[in-house]
């Protein structure tokens, strides 16, 4: 079977594709990583059977200062529409919610930083990738935004005490995980470096090096399969979870 084509889009140089890159390409699939910050995205998902979308400290709808976002969303929207599964992560997630009819906006409660746990919702033991999840996996957070509501018909498959819409599908296959599962210990602590003000509020020790590995070999744990059948659904292996939900006009 040929190898899955993915393409990966990377809005800014802080957030980079860290242990997924290990986790996709070891489940067989083919990455084009296109830096939005340094080079020109491709106008369509032609050639693509499946989109990755990694995230970043600019605002969903910051246009102005970072162009790039407008088409980020658009191959989002593409990836609806065209029924392509996509993997969109923090930022990812948020483009996705408001490039189908979601809203996006500043979390009211403030920043959501640590190592915590999100639980699932009922729902998800319907869904191809989140069934096998434990019911309340352990995720990396580091967000000032928040998906305030779900874009029209998604499946809402994961919430935290804090913000609610933490993971969701839209249409059949394109998912928005509003944590991190992509990261390494040293990708979070230059985080909390450019961040101190949003890092004091985690729980104490969230960055000491030792809590941080034990942390991200948890995450490892669950998210490393899950990135897997992430894989085998952009291959036709594994069957996808829903309904269209909303129609997009390809763009």
């Amino acid at each position: 079977m040929t190898a899955p084509r993915l393409l990966v889009l990377q809005p800014d140089a802080s957030d980079p594709l860290g242990t997924l890159e290990e986790w996709l390409t070891g489940a067989g699939a083919e990455l084009d990583v296109v830096r939005l910050y340094e080079q020109p995205a491709p106008e369509s998902l032609d050639g693509y059977q499946g989109l990755v979308c990694l995230g970043g400290p600019m605002g969903a709808l910051d246009d102005a200062r970072y162009p790039w976002l407008a088409d980020a969303r658009k191959l989002l929207s593409q990836s609806v529409a065209r029924k392509v599964p996509a993997l969109a992560i923090c930022l990812g997630a948020q483009l996705l919610a408001a490039a189908t009819g979601g809203q996006v906006r500043r979390g009211p409660k403030g920043p959501e930083v640590g190592v915590m746990l999100v639980a699932k919702r009922d729902v998800s033991s319907r869904d191809p990738l989140f069934a096998d999840l434990p019911w309340t996996p352990d995720v990396i957070q580091f967000h000032e935004d928040e998906v305030h509501v779900l874009p029209p018909s998604a499946e809402h498959l994961a919430a935290s005490p804090k913000y609610d819409n933490q993971a969701f599908r839209v249409g059949q296959s394109a998912y928005g995980l509003q944590f991190h599962i992509e990261t390494t210990p040293e990708i979070v602590l230059e985080w909390a470096l450019h961040a101190p003000d949003s890092a004091a509020l985690a729980r104490p020790g969230t960055f000491d090096a030792e809590r941080l590995a034990e942390a991200h070999a948890d995450v490892a744990e669950v998210w490393q399969p899950f990135t897997e059948r992430f894989v085998r659904l952009t291959s036709g292996e594994l069957e996808p979870g829903g309904h269209t939900g909303i129609e997009l006009p390809l763009v």
